[in-house]
């Protein structure tokens, strides 16, 4: 039996192997303190069943490891009826060669490339180049909706500042699919809206299956206050919105994942601030979010968390992220983190297709609280 992170997005470290059981953990690498992502690949165990003991942290979420049994083209969660004392067991088949399993949903450049590709020729999609990242990977900038510069609006939306938040990328696919749709809702935003969308805000991070929270000597999204920023992205975003915002910005959704358990991180929601009139404003988006939903994923507004409770301070004034620095552009009227949970949403399980159902979902409330306000 062979078990490796040397793919895209790979993330393990291996102790040691015992007859039938594997002794891993997470590579936390240049991260300050611990977190809890890892990916990784199986080949050489078909027919056999293999524990796999974490010997660090526990840090399998709530719905079990996702697995893939085709090389990671397709993932479910296994659910948590063989996870024990940090540890789950797996059964491969006879003909198993190259088994995956990762903590969440994973989303990499290829599963971007593939999707972009489907929409390939669209003359509402505009795939550009937002910047380099430091190892010279391409940072994907996507222009939807009305883009002849005559918009009465803008929006942005950002996602993968910590690179391990996989969930988020299928949301984004969904907001995209929307946009492009050909009915009501894809329309009005042509007519009406400009969007400007960053898939990857730490491309490296995603291919090189790191932590990216926490990231030493910070993270990308605690960058936005540094002269230059640290990260290419994160300065490309601070040269070009404020030039392309023209004042008609007026909405920021900076896409994230919580932890992987617990109060806070089983249900999707909003990041609260500081500013009372900013957060009320935000508040009655989130009530329109609340009775539009169609998809499978609840959101309730009661979910959000506001500013001052549980880890919603401000530990670091010395830094700031991507939807603070945004909440001080003219014209924004709403900016905030928006988590989506890796594995459940207050009790639903969460896939692909139920993600991509949120990502429309909140551009449909969007479509709402911004039409009177035209």
């Amino acid at each position: 039996m062979h078990i490796d992170s040397d793919f895209p997005g790979g993330n393990i470290l291996v102790e040691k192997i015992e007859g039938d059981t594997a002794f891993i953990k997470q590579d936390v690498r240049d991260t300050a303190g611990d977190w809890f992502f890892w990916h990784f690949r199986v080949a050489g165990a078909a027919g056999r069943t293999v524990k796999f003991q974490f010997t660090g942290s526990d840090v399998i979420g709530t719905r079990g490891p996702c697995v893939s049994s085709d090389g990671g083209k397709t993932w479910a969660f296994y659910g948590m009826e063989r996870v024990k004392d940090k540890a789950f067991t797996y059964t491969f088949a006879a003909s198993a060669q190259d088994v995956r399993f990762c903590v969440g949903l994973p989303y990499l450049e290829a599963d971007l490339t593939a999707f972009l590709a489907r929409h390939r020729g669209n003359p509402n999609l505009q795939v550009d180049t937002l910047c380099a990242d430091r190892k010279g990977r391409n940072i994907e900038h996507l222009k939807l909706g009305r883009r002849d510069g005559n918009c009465a609006a803008r929006v942005l939306f950002t996602a993968r500042h910590h690179c391990c938040e996989s969930t988020p990328s299928y949301s984004v696919e969904g907001l995209v699919d929307a946009l492009l749709g050909a009915d009501e809702l894809g329309q009005w935003f042509r007519d009406k809206i400009e969007c400007w969308i960053v898939p990857f805000m730490d491309k490296d991070g995603v291919e090189d299956g790191d932590q990216g929270k926490n990231r030493k000597p910070y993270d990308h999204n605690r960058d936005y206050l540094a002269n230059p920023p640290l990260y290419p992205s994160v300065r490309a975003v601070r040269e070009k919105v404020p030039e392309w915002s023209q004042g008609k910005l007026r909405a920021v959704f900076d896409l994230h994942c919580p932890w992987i358990r617990g109060k806070w991180h089983d249900e999707i929601y909003f990041v609260g601030t500081q500013d009372p009139d900013h957060w009320a404003r935000t508040t009655e988006f989130c009530k329109i979010l609340e009775s539009a939903r169609k998809g499978p994923l609840p959101y309730y507004q009661k979910d959000n968390l506001p500013y001052g409770v549980d880890w919603n301070v401000d530990r670091e004034p010395h830094l700031m992220s991507c939807a603070k620095w945004a909440r001080q552009l003219p014209g924004v009227l709403i900016s905030n983190g928006v988590e989506i949970p890796y594995a459940a949403c207050n009790g639903v399980e969460v896939t692909p297709d139920r993600a991509r159902a949120f990502g429309r979902d909140l551009l449909a409330a969007l479509k709402i609280w911004l039409e009177p306000k035209l």
